[in-house]
């Protein structure tokens, strides 16, 4: 990678490109990766590179929901695997959540370097190699799950989601928490927890939520999972989006 200077102004973008990129050379990410991330590139530019506060509010709120699942999993694709594989083992071990490898684009190879990449990352088990239970109503790859792992879990992190499968995981009676930049894909309409910020400040912002709340009651992580208002949160993201200001200034 070209050395990028640490005063460069875009640097954290330019950064980011170039994993997308080593993601690609790596059978990690697929070329239709490259498009997804210029396109949520666009949106993080115009929310300013930077967590709004009902952003941060979304991942408290996902945190509090995945501590208190009885089987949390974290869904992890080849963009997802490029950019925050030791964010995503960090989260997996603050939650107990599990991580599971989920494609679009899917071969044995791809699902096999995606493991072995988060095992590199301090991952000691990855599910997503057995897909041996299927989404209900998906016909594509994505339909493809480990029947112990997103098929019978009740609270899903679907980072950088495809919207049909957010819907048919809602369907399932799933909880959602979506990263998304875009608060008009279907993925953060279907969302329980939308989280309309870059993977890259989201996933870190949910394992410190999470760490803060460790040692918090039950009832305490319920009242934080019912003081969080997704449609809110949907409205500010697209008003910083239109006017370039949050909803309350």
């Amino acid at each position: 990678m070209t050395e990028i200077p640490e005063d460069h102004p875009r640097r954290d973008s330019l950064v980011t490109r170039h994993r997308i990129e080593d993601g690609v050379d790596a059978g990690i990410t697929s070329r239709q990766g490259l498009i997804a991330q210029g396109r949520g590139e666009a949106y993080d530019y115009l929310l300013g590179e930077e967590t709004i506060p009902s952003a941060d509010d979304a991942t408290r709120a996902a945190a509090a929901h995945l501590l208190l699942a009885d089987h949390p999993v974290l869904s992890v694709n080849g963009n997802v695997a490029a950019l925050v594989p030791g964010e995503l083992v960090e989260l997996a071990d603050a939650t107990g959540a599990d991580l599971e490898v989920n494609l679009f684009n899917r071969t044995e190879e791809r699902v096999d370097a995606i493991v072995e990449h988060l095992r590199e990352h301090g991952a000691t088990d990855v599910k997503g190699q057995a897909a041996d239970a299927r989404i209900p109503g998906l016909e594509h790859e994505r339909a493809k799950v480990d029947a112990d792992g997103i098929y019978e879990a009740d609270v899903v992190l679907v980072p950088l989601e495809d919207g049909d499968r957010a819907e048919a995981l809602a369907e399932m009676g799933k909880t959602e928490l979506v990263v998304d930049l875009n608060p008009l894909s279907r993925s953060a309409q279907t969302a329980a927890v939308p989280i309309v910020d870059n993977i890259v400040r989201a996933v870190p912002n949910v394992t410190r939520h999470a760490r803060e709340l460790a040692d918090a009651s039950r009832e305490e992580l319920d009242a934080v999972v019912d003081a969080f208002d997704r449609e809110t949160a949907l409205e500010d993201a697209e008003q910083r989006i239109r006017d370039g200001v949050d909803r309350e200034a």
